[in-house]
């Protein structure tokens, strides 16, 4: 059987890791609207009849009826663009029925929760560039028979599709270079290593777990676990990346150290775990409210209530682990940083012995080479000049006491001061001595007597 391929998205993620099935799909006729940015947002529209079975439709945004329900999402690309432009391809692909008002609520920064226009909207959109992995957006717009949602990028596990069997449901072989290829009989599925290693980066499967919506509650708890089973992917993938860089400064030497220092390796993996925080906290501040709100709506279920508090609390844990990764990131930097000050001041030690050798030298050099009258063996015999190269000894040693006067007067200064204080303290002491012996023994001054 062939190999079981990664299907890449446009931002590089990976669709599926599935067995297509052999049975055909019921063909889904293209949306009719004109639009202004055509093929620049993905879309996609299910209908759910309440009963566990969905179906493609069409981009109507039209409302569901009785127990059925529709839901319609749109993927903005994640690449570097600004914010106003993917106003204009919700615009573009929601307006109308949307209004201006549900258009800013949904692609807007920051956390939001709260009801426009009689639908209850959140989102947990974090800043930064569109184009980075720690940029996390989703929103949502919930009615009681309808859910259009808004996503940067793609989200694994959000959407489904027909399949006849998961991968995850196979007894495959890996091709690698210790195992090559070989053409078997049967249905043996082959797999290549580099789908194995992001199988292992993935705390979830793309099929597996997913169950079809029959409520809008369910529907709504299914959005915001895709979105933490999201995080909970990025944090894995840091973890391993961590475990990595860890082995390799264990097993590496100087070279590699240097190399870490250079390109800024931790200081900016530390930043993405502080964008990484941010959006979860966003999520901390967002979703107990979705849950408060939600409560009090009739067509929620409670024991999507229960999910969504299991969520929370799944959230808090999350922001635990990040936490332990920025204080291992930072803990690591530390001990580089430290490496890095040893190395300068064992070179420094270095310099301070060559100075040592070089610096007698430069002083000998420094007072033979002075252009004065008078020095030594130079055969200047005129007298008048004959006491030059005394003279500027005696001026230079002058200078060198000032300069040693002016490096010791501080202390000179705070030990005579410190010696009079205690000069000026002797009197006092001993009349204080004499006073305590008078008491003691009965002593008594009276005039010019003394009486025992």
């Amino acid at each position: 059987m062939d190999l079981a391929e990664e299907v890449p998205s446009r931002d590089g993620e990976t669709v599926g890791l599935i067995r297509q099935s052999s049975g055909t799909v019921l063909p889904v006729s293209d949306n009719q609207i004109q639009t202004h940015f055509p093929g620049m947002v993905r879309q996609k529209a299910y209908f759910f009849d309440g009963l566990g079975n969905y179906f493609n439709k069409d981009w109507d945004l039209a409302e569901g009826e009785g127990k059925e329900f529709c839901w319609y999402h749109v993927e903005l690309p994640k690449v570097k663009q600004k914010c106003s432009l993917s106003a204009q391809y919700l615009i573009d692909v929601l307006c109308p029925p949307l209004k201006l008002q549900d258009i800013l609520s949904l692609v807007s920064n920051g956390p939001f929760c709260g009801h426009v226009d009689g639908a209850l909207v959140f989102r947990v959109n974090s800043s930064g560039s569109a184009s980075s992995g720690f940029t996390f957006r989703i929103a949502a717009r919930i009615t009681e028979t309808s859910v259009i949602t808004v996503s940067l990028g793609r989200v694994p596990r959000l959407g489904f599709s027909p399949v006849s069997q998961s991968l995850l449901w196979e007894i495959p072989s890996v091709e690698n270079s210790f195992n090559p290829r070989r053409e078997k009989a049967g249905s043996e599925i082959v797999i290549k290593e580099h789908v194995l290693e992001f199988l292992l980066t993935m705390n979830h499967s793309e099929e597996a777990d997913n169950p079809v919506p029959k409520s809008i509650s369910n529907l709504v708890v299914h959005i915001i676990d895709t979105h933490v089973d999201h995080l909970q992917d990025v944090v894995t993938k840091l973890e391993m990346e961590m475990e990595t860089v860890e082995l390799e400064l264990d097993r590496g030497g100087s070279d590699l150290k240097i190399e870490m220092l250079d390109d800024r390796r931790f200081p900016k993996m530390h930043l993405n775990l502080q964008r990484l925080l941010q959006v979860i906290a966003h999520g901390e501040q967002v979703f107990p409210r979705v849950k408060d709100k939600c409560s009090s709506k009739p067509w929620f279920l409670s024991q999507d209530i229960k999910s969504l508090e299991l969520l929370i609390e799944r959230l808090r844990r999350l922001k635990e682990n990040v936490e332990f990764l920025a204080n291992r990131v930072t803990a690591i930097q530390a001990g580089l940083d430290t490496w890095q000050s040893e190395q300068i001041n064992k070179k420094l030690y270095y310099l301070s012995l060559l100075s040592i050798v070089f610096l007698p030298l430069s002083v000998i050099t420094g007072v033979f080479g002075m252009n004065v009258g008078g020095v030594p063996w130079t055969m200047q015999k005129q007298p008048e000049i004959e006491d030059g190269f005394l003279n500027v000894m005696i001026l230079s040693l002058v200078m060198l006491l000032l300069v040693l006067l002016c490096f010791l007067f501080p202390a000179l200064y705070t030990r005579v001061t410190a010696w009079c204080k205690k000069r000026s303290q002797r009197p006092s002491l001993s009349q204080n001595r004499r006073s305590f012996l008078w008491r003691s023994f009965g002593i008594q001054e009276r005039g010019c007597c003394l009486r025992i």
